[in-house]
């Protein structure tokens, strides 16, 4: 691994954390260093970039000051990621976490060959919310 593809990580989630690059700006740039998916794990405040080499870079994310809910809320979840997608006013990356974390969320996976994101739960959950077009 390369110490660019490195940075470029730690660039993205510092950028998510602080709202100064969306989502699609994100996946770019990770795209363009040779990326092909991510992890986001709440359970151990770690971030986890994969290279198709099976190569990873593993990085602290921001502790959420919230309790994982037991319950996997479906509708919740996907309310949030409506509001991600559509930047509504006052949306934050972590107000983004927060949110899903309480409907029972304890990680995800965005797989940029897939062009998908699976959040799941503690027992095996899952929703899959593919790219928009």
């Amino acid at each position: 691994m390369e110490q660019n593809q490195i940075d470029i990580a730690q660039e993205c989630l510092k950028a998510a954390e602080n709202d100064t690059l969306i989502f699609p700006q994100i996946v770019g740039k990770l795209i363009e260093a040779g990326f092909e998916s991510y992890n986001i794990d709440y359970r151990l405040s770690k971030a986890f970039y994969y290279l198709p080499n099976c190569e990873v870079v593993e990085l602290e994310t921001h502790k959420v000051p919230v309790e994982i809910g037991n319950d996997f809320d479906v509708d919740a979840i996907k309310a949030a990621i409506k509001e991600a997608q559509q930047q509504v006013d006052g949306y934050t990356y972590k107000g983004f976490c927060e949110k899903i974390m309480l409907a029972g969320c304890v990680g995800y996976i965005v797989s940029f060959v897939g062009r998908r994101a699976v959040y799941f739960g503690r027992t095996g959950e899952t929703h899959v919310e593919e790219f928009p077009k």
